[in-house]
């Protein structure tokens, strides 16, 4: 077992968001994603399912070009998609990639 702390937690800019991943094991990985004001992260083809936690903030997120708002204390689920992110006024996400099942 472990705890982390993510409020407190070190976040690097999202050029570097590999280490962000604060967990990581064969079936998930959990990271934090930070985005400052008018930040936004790019068109990522997940092959993974997704869980989005907003910690702090409100951000506009796109599935599958489908546009969802997210606030403090939500949560986004979906299964493999295209996803993209854009803040406003910033936003600091807890986001867990889980594998999809083959075989």
């Amino acid at each position: 077992m472990q705890i982390f702390n993510l409020k407190t937690m070190q976040v690097y800019p999202y050029e570097q968001r590999d280490k962000n991943v604060f967990y990581r094991s064969p079936e998930f990985k959990a990271r934090i994603i930070e985005l400052p004001p008018g930040g936004s992260m790019p068109d990522c083809d997940m092959e993974s399912y997704v869980v989005f936690t907003v910690i702090q903030g409100t951000a506009t997120v796109n599935v599958n070009e489908k546009e969802s708002r997210l606030q403090d204390g939500e949560c986004l689920i979906t299964e493999p998609a295209l996803l993209s992110m854009k803040t406003q006024d910033g936003v600091k996400i807890m986001g867990l990639q889980i594998s999809k099942k083959t075989g």
